[in-house]
């Protein structure tokens, strides 16, 4: 047997997922080990290294025919370098990722930050295979952000392009500070979290909305009760639809990518939230920068950054 195959990585602070993946994207065979981040560094590349072996000898492939290793991970990272600068998730701090792997697998090893790995995962085999100017949000706990042009992604000098949930979008007199320590950013109104803040908020003012009932709000929440007529959820989802859709505006103008590709636990609000962002980017964006452009949810699921890791052999 002599095709060529490539191993992709998810590395997670739980677990470790690992995939073979063909010359055309395709996932061929998972496998998903713990991380064991309490055991330390070498704990955690050791694990690495035995799961991207483990996966290929239970494989009907030999180790011969993998091209490489790709590696996608949360954090910040010298990807040139193939450094871990600091991953909080994995306690991992200045650590020569793709060198010690390197010594450990005999193959070629590349790193990258997990959303940009989905991105090129979507780019690869999903809802950007056919084109090869895309931009990718994961609308998760935060907001992430990826861009593929031709067919490569855009890391910026310091590896540090493509963060789209820090896009200052809300005005100054709607704007709270986020995470990152400035204000106004996409995150702090589109992500899952910020949903859940302005649902709770609203509560707490004592707006009337069925969401008051509920114990626990989840984004899923909001999302249930603004299809079923709740004025308040539906403002609020309104809102990230909005802000997301500006954001679209604004990237559109500067990179033009034929395709946005939306994933992550919210997008799975289908075409209620999809349709709004629609409606939003095509009233914004001047009419030379959307001629063509779609906006389309993610296909790959969960299995985005293992197919992204290993597409980073062949596009990284």
């Amino acid at each position: 047997m002599s095709e060529k195959i490539y191993v992709g990585v998810d590395i997670g602070g739980t677990a470790i997922k690992v995939g073979i993946c063909d010359p055309n994207g395709e996932l061929l065979h998972t496998y998903e080990g713990p991380t064991e981040t309490s055991k330390g560094t070498d704990a955690i590349l050791n694990n690495i290294a035995a799961y991207a072996r483990h996966i290929v000898d239970e494989s009907p492939f030999e180790w011969d025919q993998v091209e490489g290793v790709g590696l996608g991970i949360a954090g910040f990272l010298d990807i040139p370098n193939g450094i871990v600068t600091f991953s909080p998730n994995l306690g991992l701090r200045n650590v020569p990722l793709r060198t010690v792997l390197e010594e450990k697998l005999g193959k070629t090893v590349k790193i990258n930050n997990d959303a940009n790995v989905a991105a090129l995962g979507e780019a690869w085999a999903g809802a950007g295979k056919d084109v090869g100017h895309c931009v990718m949000y994961t609308l998760g706990t935060g907001v992430g952000g990826g861009i593929i042009i031709n067919d490569k992604i855009v890391e910026g000098y310091a590896g540090k392009a493509g963060e789209l949930g820090h896009i200052q979008i809300v005005p100054d007199l709607e704007a709270i500070q986020c995470g990152c320590g400035k204000m106004g950013c996409l995150e702090t109104v589109s992500s899952a979290t910020g949903i859940i803040r302005m649902a709770k908020d609203a509560v707490a003012r004592g707006d009337r909305t069925s969401l008051s009932m509920v114990d626990n709000i989840m984004a899923k929440d909001v999302v249930d009760a603004a299809k079923a007529g709740d004025e308040v959820a539906i403002r609020i989802v309104n809102r990230a639809a909005y802000y997301l859709g500006k954001s679209l505006s604004v990237v559109s103008v500067i990179l033009n990518p034929q395709r946005f590709i939306i994933g992550g636990g919210v997008s799975k609000a289908g075409e209620y939230l999809f349709e709004q962002i629609r409606e939003v980017f095509t009233k914004l964006t001047p009419e030379s920068s959307q001629e063509g452009v779609e906006i389309v949810p993610a296909k790959l699921g969960n299995n985005a950054g293992i197919v992204g890791a290993a597409g980073l052999i062949i596009r990284g």
